[in-house]
């Protein structure tokens, strides 16, 4: 399923559920991070190609978006009794973000950084199904269900706005590059209790 929608060569092994339900507070914890973090990538995006004014228009309202979703995530942590706690490092994210060409052409080095950002994006959409699908929590079920959608709607954004501004045979051959990238990092890292990548 995730290779044919969200064509990550390398699935979520499904004990990863077991371990976030564990763990369901450091799990929210860094999900809220990685919503603020999401949004404040998308605003440096912004930032850096303001003559870009389909991305700015489209980014501006995914902004908007997943600061939704840290505040959704905030609730569902105050509900529970829990707090923010402190941010973590990102290693998946890291890790794929050193493959963004430096050096290179204005419009390569946004390509990389659009479908990098599809990437996690689709990854975590990818984990939003696996916990919908498998929590037993009722109300983080709908939750993840919802954020599933959203998170699948990004990638196609990320990837669509890649297509604006390279032609579309670059995109999918880089975008292919990245997608093994990915898998190899993936598979490399291992499962960590509180962490959503």
């Amino acid at each position: 399923m995730a290779k044919s929608i969200l064509k990550l060569q390398l699935p979520t092994d499904p004990r990863w559920v077991n371990i976030a339900e564990m763990n369901i507070e450091e799990i929210l914890v860094d999900h809220a991070y990685c919503e603020q973090k999401a949004a404040s990538s998308a605003i440096s995006l912004i930032v850096k190609y303001p003559d870009k004014t389909k991305l700015v228009e489209e980014l501006t309202a995914l902004v908007a978006e997943e600061w939704s979703h840290f505040e959704r995530v905030l609730e569902e942590l105050k509900k529970r009794g829990y707090t923010l706690g402190r941010n973590r490092n990102d290693e998946y994210v890291a890790e794929l973000s050193k493959h963004i060409r430096k050096g290179d052409k204005r419009e390569r080095q946004l390509m990389d950084h659009l479908l990098v950002n599809a990437l996690v994006e689709a990854r975590s959409c990818e984990r939003f199904k696996l916990l919908w699908k498998n929590i037993q929590d009722e109300g983080l079920q709908k939750f993840y269900y919802e954020l599933m959608v959203s998170e699948a709607a990004h990638y196609v954004s990320f990837v669509k706005l890649a297509k604006e501004y390279m032609p579309k045979e670059v995109v999918d051959a880089r975008f292919q590059e990245l997608l093994q990238i990915e898998s190899d990092i993936i598979s490399k890292l291992k499962y960590r209790p509180d962490r959503m990548h």
